[in-house]
């Protein structure tokens, strides 16, 4: 930011949402929708089993029907039976039950085979996405992609949900000026507000620009809780309204909604967001929060089988890891995490019969759907961004995946590129971190890609106490003091055992404030810590 008024925006969250219309396709998207809706057309929005996915299906269907659709079905793949994106099977079965028009969210600029298959059958596809755009693009109606090469949209980090935000935005906008419809009552913006938060938090997707205004709008409803499903999820996760932020649902809320289409199918976390039924949603809630407990454990399962992998491959820049003990759906969390914790790109395949299905995670300088590019014909479908993809194999050809990927690793990465940094903001002598300075820290919310709660290192603390926490106890609760005062501070899954952890430390943290039986708390969170250096900077300087 180099204006006052950017930093003013920056501060009041309250970015101008940008005119939909200027996305390239979203004329010709509104003119079928509205042709298909004075027609008495039957609609379909085919969405994706993760949190962007199901919230731009919840958002986008009962739109559709309050504009006045006649007809409008959600279809939400199964990611064990279906795998990712359009499938030729599941277009067969919504022509046979007459739908005319598909919309998809959050997939389908890279399904140039299926969209020619829908177009034999008759149906109209449209596709919202905003996953790396291929060499060819499908043969839609549109195709709506802020990162299409020939669009002029300006914010280019839209979720997929906030994609379908701007598709319900355009169609809101064209009825108000000429009505196709007998509705009377039309949906307001603010009422889709909580779904984009959702999503786009849960997506990764930046915040910044546009998506920091949605999301903070976003949060805001969220708080309100007026969704019985959203009210009823808050309650099982014992949150209060007024207490969720975007950690709370990257952490919280994401991984239950993520929970069903992991283990099973997305339609219940899809029936959660729209039912309208207080028993329903309990129900649904606490159904969601069983398979979040399940989930963790089996992830946690296959994450120490994936460690034992890692340590077979020896060092390499690239891990990819095959084994019939991963599932799909907590592929892409193994791979995450054992990212982290070696600091390599990683993928894991689920191994299956035949074909298999894997997630792959990256570190910054290595674009991984770039990479991806260089091994097409080793694949049968794949799809993702430059940290994140998933991808389809016939088992034949792991084994020339796994070496090409090493040679493009070789190629692409140092030696420095493989040493994790971690960017300090500001020195602060611990007696600042306090609530006046908490407070302006949080001023600079909601954190997450792209705008990160700002990190401090504070020289020559003192340890009063450590110890570890956590089922596995790879964690770490420390009590920090500057002599006088005493602070709480938590180092997660770092791995550090009490016994390590000196006298005296430098620390590098950030500051949050949580709830606690109902008390308000601050702590700092912990990101590495080392022996305090004699020779470090004064706190000031």
């Amino acid at each position: 930011m180099r204006t006052r008024d950017e930093v003013e925006a920056f501060l009041s969250r309250r970015f101008a949402l940008d005119n939909p219309f200027r996305l390239k396709g979203m004329n010709e998207a509104v003119t079928r929708l509205r042709q298909a809706i004075r027609a008495g057309e039957a609609i379909a929005v085919y969405g994706d089993y993760d949190v962007d996915g199901v919230s731009a299906t919840a958002l986008l269907v009962p739109t559709l029907r309050a504009l006045g659709a006649a007809r409008v079905v959600s279809y939400i793949p199964n990611r064990m039976e279906e795998g990712y994106g359009l499938n030729e099977p599941a277009l067969a079965e919504l022509a046979g039950q007459g739908i005319k028009v598909v919309i998809t969210v959050d997939c389908g600029v890279r399904s140039v085979k299926e969209v020619a298959y829908a177009n034999d059958l008759g149906l109209d596809l449209i596709i919202t996405d905003h996953h790396a755009v291929g060499a060819e693009l499908p043969s839609a109606v549109a195709v709506i992609d802020a990162r299409r090469e020939d669009d002029r949209y300006p914010f280019k980090h839209l979720a997929g949900v906030g994609l379908a935000f701007k598709l319900a935005q355009a169609l809101l906008r064209a009825e108000r000026q000429l009505p196709v419809s007998s509705a009377t009552t039309l949906p307001q913006e603010e009422d889709w507000l909580d779904l984009v938060a959702l999503g786009t938090v849960a997506d990764l997707a930046p915040l910044i620009g546009e998506n920091r205004a949605l999301v903070s709008r976003g949060i805001e409803e969220l708080n309100e809780a007026r969704r019985p499903g959203i009210a009823a999820m808050l309650k099982e996760a014992e949150l209060e309204p007024g207490q969720v932020n975007a950690g709370k649902i990257g952490f919280v809320l994401g991984p239950r909604l993520n929970a069903a289409g992991r283990l099973d199918d997305a339609v219940s976390s899809y029936e959660l967001l729209t039912t309208s039924s207080v028993e329903e949603a309990a129900a649904l809630a606490e159904q969601l929060g069983a398979q979040n407990r399940e989930r963790q454990q089996l992830m946690n399962d296959m994450v120490e089988r994936a460690r034992e992998e890692v340590r077979e491959l020896g060092d390499e820049r690239i891990y990819v890891l095959a084994s019939p003990a991963y599932m799909a759906g907590i592929a892409g969390l193994v791979a995450s995490r054992i990212m982290d914790e070696f600091y390599r790109p990683t993928l894991v395949i689920a191994l299956e019969e035949e074909e298999s299905r894997g997630s792959a995670r990256s570190i910054a300088g290595f674009h991984i759907t770039h990479a991806l590019d260089e091994c097409d014909k080793l694949l049968e479908k794949y799809g993702g961004h430059a940290a994140a993809a998933g991808f389809t194999i016939r088992n034949e050809n792991i084994d020339a995946f796994r070496d090409k990927l090493r040679v493009i690793a070789n190629r692409e990465l140092s030696a420095d590129d493989l040493v994790p940094t971690l960017k300090i903001d500001m020195a602060l002598p611990l007696t600042l971190a306090n609530w006046e300075n908490l407070a302006l820290v949080e001023s600079l919310q909601p954190f997450g890609v792209r705008n990160p709660s700002p990190t401090f290192v504070s020289y020559d603390v003192q340890v009063r106490d450590a110890r570890s926490i956590g089922a596995e106890g790879t964690s770490l609760k420390l009590k920090l003091s500057d002599g006088v005062a005493v602070w709480d501070a938590f180092a997660f899954r770092q791995g550090i055992q009490p016994e390590q952890v000196p006298e005296r430390i430098d620390v590098v943290y950030t500051m949050q404030s949580d709830v606690w039986n109902n008390e308000k708390r601050m702590r700092l969170v912990v990101k590495d810590l080392r022996p305090a250096d004699k020779q470090a900077p004064s706190p000031n300087g």
